[in-house]
């Protein structure tokens, strides 16, 4: 335990200097015990009796603890709950064959939210700790010689092993491919035997396959090795993911221990990886489960191969440390690999792999001398640092929590932070130095509750009430800093609206208490701050700043807006009161046209700076002014009898000839044309006209002659109109009598006729009687 003491002491000053120098409570809304402690890491509570003033509001009694204790809060009356760690199991570092590499085992936490804790983590590498190695080879034709070479080494590698530890064990597996093509010749005398018809002994196409689980019998692994033989397939890249995986995620079946875990894997071709099954119309995704049955992959041909991540992810949450075992030719890829997988290694193998003992012993030894702490399932809204205490006596920062070239039975240490950004409830998460079953279990809860123990009074709020961290809880019927007031026969939400601006939800804008349905303003905590207006919603404070200072320093703050000294204006009473920077050429202040603010002119619409000199928008004002125009120069007009007084902001000057190219042209009552030019002067529809001599009116004579020809013309039209309409009419009175004529005539010629007719009819018809 002297470990933990001094850490802890250490702990203690550093949090002591930490506080110190932090110096600040952060807190808003702040109106109970739990809100103070939530709501800064460094905030503490007061729940001494009448340690607030009258109308002061109950956030005062949150602070930092120094300033409690200046403000006269004793100690004994302060809450301000710490974040402190507790190891409940911590079995001693120890060798043998029950080593203990990791110390603690378990540590519980207290953390209060935004204040870490930091506890230290041992780790003593333990001579003969106990390993387990499953060999996983690639069986495609090209290893053949391999195959053999493994075949003559299996007892030489165990023996390799029981050199570093007395407590080794060894497994096999072997794989090729998918047996669909591309893969794999797909036709079934192929299946059967993938080599060249040359070779006698081939094995059935296969994805992985599981030989041997993990044993400690030498004599086993060579007798099953040797049963092997070597199998084919089509294309160069083999399924070593797929077998990998399987190995990672079957662990019952390998029979992975509670050991340093390595998996040899062994080949000379590169590997497929995720999405390379869409060749052989392989959509599935890589599930990352366990598809081992009768020590076969059984969902090889049905599952995509696995990403190299999802991979990662899987040796590390088995502890798995692979040893890549590979030829010159892909010790390039296989780096590539290697750096993607924490906790991994590659050698390179001869080719007929006779120095694969060599290689395991130099990668095993690379890897258990590299420590690298990891943890794992952090809940939401907890943070975790580390610091390295390596053997060279060096701290880090480093981002992987790594100590290189740690030799057994050296201790190292890590400094381990922990910070909880919230309340929340009993969370736990786990630590371990990667590649190691070891792990330390931290169990963390977060203080938020306050246990004030307050001693009873039924004196205590004027009888009508009783104490819970310092503050009046007032009975029904009752309220007030100290229930001093009763309700009355109005219920408590009835008088809370007469507090509430505009409707809104807050009462006295959660600057003030709501007493009988008016608002008394809290006494701010900030020095020289006032809390006023009807519904506490004014402060002297919340003002714009200029050079860091409110108002400028030469205004004061009402409710939200500078009222500026004398000599000083803006909304920030940052400027002087000056307006020589605003006078055009004629001395004018913004051409009387606008108002000098902070050295600017602030023009009247549609006029623009820099001195409110030209409207380009207005319209023009010479159909406006004409009037003034007729009787200022010629006298005569609407206005010839009072001009002086209806056009005194026009000042005219008569000219023989305009030169001024923008020139006016208006009618007076005579319909003669005006011809002026018109110049706005400083201030208001104040204008210097122009005005020419010379009108243009129209020539009398020339209209009566006019008038005259006019007259004539429209009488000779119309005797003309009248004799063609005297023509017409005697033309058709011709043509009626003419007709009436013939019409007669024709009856004379036809009487003779029927009486002729008359005569005939009746002489025939006497004939024939």
């Amino acid at each position: 335990m002297i470990p933990y003491l001094s850490f802890l002491l250490l702990s203690l000053v550093l949090l002591d200097r930490e506080v110190v120098l932090s110096q600040e409570c952060t807190k808003i809304n702040v109106n109970t015990c739990k809100d103070c402690i939530t709501s800064g890491a460094f905030c503490a509570w007061c729940k001494q009796k009448n340690f607030t003033n009258k109308g002061e509001q109950d956030s005062a009694r949150c602070d930092t603890k120094e300033e409690l204790e200046k403000r006269g809060c004793t100690e004994t009356n302060i809450i301000n709950p710490s974040s402190i760690f507790t190891p409940t199991v911590d079995i001693p570092l120890r060798s043998g064959n029950q080593p203990i590499q990791l110390a603690p085992q378990q540590i519980h936490l207290e953390l209060r939210p935004g204040k870490p804790t930091t506890f230290p983590v041992r780790f003593k590498r333990a001579e003969g700790y106990p390993v387990d190695l499953y060999y996983l080879m690639d069986l495609s034709y090209s290893m053949n010689d391999d195959l053999k070479k493994v075949k003559d080494l299996g007892t030489d590698i165990l023996k390799a092993l029981k050199e570093i530890t007395p407590y080794a064990r060894i497994g096999f597996g072997s794989f090729v491919d998918k047996t669909v093509l591309p893969y794999t010749d797909s036709r079934p005398e192929k299946l059967k035997k993938p080599c060249p018809d040359a070779e006698q002994y081939c094995q059935a196409a296969f994805g992985y396959q599981h030989v041997l689980s993990l044993t400690d019998d030498g004599s086993r692994f060579q007798q099953e090795v040797s049963a092997q033989f070597i199998s084919g397939n089509l294309d160069s890249p083999e399924g070593g993911l797929d077998a990998m995986m399987q190995a990672a995620v079957c662990g019952d079946k390998i029979g992975w221990g509670n050991n340093t875990r390595l998996l040899v894997y062994t080949s000379d071709a590169g590997f497929h990886f995720a999405g390379d099954g869409k060749l052989g119309s392989i959509l599935t995704p890589n599930d990352g489960k366990c598809h081992l049955e009768g020590n076969r992959y059984t969902k090889s041909n049905e599952l995509d191969y696995p990403s190299v991540g999802e991979l990662a992810v899987k040796l590390a949450e088995n502890n798995i440390q692979p040893i890549f075992a590979v030829t010159s030719d892909m010790k390039s890829v296989y780096k590539e690999l290697s750096d993607m997988i924490p906790k991994s290694a590659v050698g390179e193998l001869a080719t007929d792999s006779s120095n694969v003992v060599t290689l395991i012993k130099d990668a095993y030894s690379n890897l258990s001398s590299t420590v690298i702490m990891e943890h794992n399932n952090l809940p939401d809204g907890v943070t975790i640092s580390y610091i390295s205490n390596c053997a060279d006596k060096t701290k880090t920062n480093e981002p992987k929590r790594s100590c290189s070239n740690v030799k057994i039975n050296q201790e190292i240490s890590f400094d381990v932070t922990v910070t909880a950004e919230r309340c929340m409830e009993p969370q736990s998460f786990e630590i371990r130095p990667l590649g190691f079953t070891e792990k330390l279990t931290v169990k963390i809860i977060t203080p938020c509750q306050c246990d004030c123990d307050d001693q009873r009074d039924p004196a205590d709020c004027n009888t009508n009430g009783h104490i819970e961290c310092g503050i009046c809880s007032c009975g029904p019927g009752h309220v007030g800093q100290n229930c001093e007031y009763r309700v009355g026969d109005k219920t408590e939400k009835e008088l809370n609206q007469g507090c509430k601006r505009d409707n809104g939800t807050s009462i006295c804008s959660n600057l003030g208490d709501c007493v009988c349905g008016v608002c008394q303003c809290h006494a701010s905590e900030t020095p020289g701050k006032q809390i006023y207006g009807t519904f506490c919603e004014c402060d002297n404070m919340n003002c714009e700043l200029n050079n860091g200072k409110l108002c400028g320093g030469h205004g004061k703050c009402d409710c939200g807006k500078c009222i500026c000294e004398e000599n000083y204006q803006g909304s920030a009473c940052q400027c002087l009161r000056s307006d020589e920077v605003c006078k055009n050429a004629n001395g004018t202040v913004c051409s009387g046209r606008g108002q000098c603010e902070c050295n600017v002119c602030k023009c009247k619409p549609g006029y623009q700076p820099p001195f409110c000199g030209e409207c380009p928008a207005c319209p023009s004002p010479c159909p406006k002014y004409a009037t003034c125009i007729e009787c200022l120069a010629f006298g005569t007009g609407p206005h010839h009898r009072n001009c002086s007084e209806s056009c005194s902001t026009i000042r005219p000057i008569i000219v023989d000839r305009l030169v001024d190219i923008n020139v006016c042209k208006e009618k007076d009552f005579k319909d003669c044309w005006m011809f002026f030019s018109m110049k706005e002067m400083d201030g208001e529809n104040v204008y210097e006209a122009q005005i020419s001599k010379e009108q243009e009116c129209p020539n009398i004579l020339s209209a009566e002659f006019l008038a005259g020809v006019i007259a004539g013309g429209v009488l000779l039209g119309g005797l003309v109109v009248l004799f063609l309409w005297r023509g017409v009419v005697e033309v058709l009175d011709r043509t009626q009598k003419y007709h009436i004529a013939s019409v007669t005539q024709m009856n004379i010629r036809e009487q003779p006729e029927k009486e002729c007719f008359t005569r005939r009819e009746s002489f025939s018809k006497r004939s024939t009687n």
